[in-house]
């Protein structure tokens, strides 16, 4: 690999619609911004612009960090990534495991329109991928192992869109298992239903409502934007202040928003939490015994904390041992 590869690999998210960081999505995300202060929050054009790229939080010491976790997640991600499970792999084995269960044929449905299923498979795809991501973020807030690799990411006390890659390696793994399972399910499934007929309806690319959501300013979620919906919508759509509110360290707000995109999950499980204004939101962990900012102590201390929970796992199962052999 030459430097030139290399270097185009690590920042290929920007120049990559399939990417929320895609340079066009930030692009559509500062009309939006702008849009909301001026029009919503009748701020002045120069004040505007003045808040969308306030430096102390641009260039804050929390962003900082966020730039310098994600040029090292890059390169660790390009050189884990060959070696990672692949979707094939997965979809490939669920299909024959298909084959030996005498549910349906395959291809059972030859009178449904090509384009019928298409749109189904791309809604599915976009629907159960969004009801996994919920869950493996509600269960990172859950689990102390997976806890300690999520703090992280809530590590942030300042939100810009490269917040969104402030996060352990090992989380980043975590995820990567999880879209492949996902996302071999809903094609190994649709391709033993429906045959050949199964496509996607893209733009650019991308899945059509991944695409209307990046274009809805998903950017934002990790910002100082604190965008509102309706009441009503915000059921059905986490807002970026929703989003926001899932960074406070506010007791009110934990555990709460966990959607990445619909908000559903969050109001079917318990967990949403109505937007607010977020200009006085306070953001971060609250340990004063760790630096959040310093790369040693977001790489190191959570592999600390987890070999912590081990070894006191560890030594309460032999302490029950002890107490049956005594």
């Amino acid at each position: 690999m030459t430097e030139g590869t290399f270097l185009a690999e690590i920042f290929e998210h920007f120049f990559d619609p399939k990417k929320r960081v895609f340079l066009g999505y930030l692009l559509v995300s500062i009309f939006l911004a702008l849009g909301w202060l001026v029009f919503f929050r009748n701020k002045s054009f120069k004040k505007a612009i003045t808040k969308i790229f306030d430096t102390k939080i641009l260039f804050s010491r929390s962003a900082r960090a966020d730039y310098k976790v994600f040029l090292i997640n890059r390169v660790f991600m390009i050189f884990l990534s060959p070696h990672l499970l692949s979707q094939m792999v997965v979809a490939t084995s669920i299909y024959y495991f298909l084959h030996s269960i005498p549910l349906f044929k395959t291809s059972h449905f030859p009178e449904i329109p090509a384009n019928a299923v298409a749109l189904l498979f791309t809604l599915s795809y976009f629907i159960f991928d969004d009801f996994t991501k919920y869950w493996v973020h509600r269960f990172m807030h859950k689990w102390p192992v997976l806890w300690a690799l999520h703090k992280v990411h809530h590590s942030a006390e300042t939100l810009n869109p490269i917040t969104v890659y402030r996060t352990h390696p090992l989380e980043g793994v975590v995820f990567s298992i999880r879209g492949v399972f996902t996302q071999g399910i809903v094609i190994s499934f649709f391709i033993y239903v429906f045959g050949n007929k199964v496509d996607l309806v893209t733009i650019l690319g991308v899945n059509v409502f991944v695409f209307a959501f990046h274009i809805a300013g998903s950017n934002l979620r990790h910002s100082h934007i604190g965008i509102q919906y309706w009441s009503w919508l915000e059921k059905f759509i986490i807002s970026p202040a929703q989003h926001q509110l899932h960074h406070s360290v506010d007791l009110r707000h934990y555990d709460k928003n966990f959607g990445a995109t619909l908000a559903l999950w969050d109001w079917i499980f318990g967990s949403l939490h109505h937007s607010e204004d977020v200009d006085s939101l306070v953001l971060g962990i609250e340990e004063d015994h760790i630096d959040h900012q310093s790369l040693r102590d977001l790489y190191i201390h959570p592999l600390k904390e987890i070999l912590q929970i081990s070894l006191n796992g560890f030594r309460g199962v032999k302490s029950i041992f002890t107490i049956f052999k005594t």
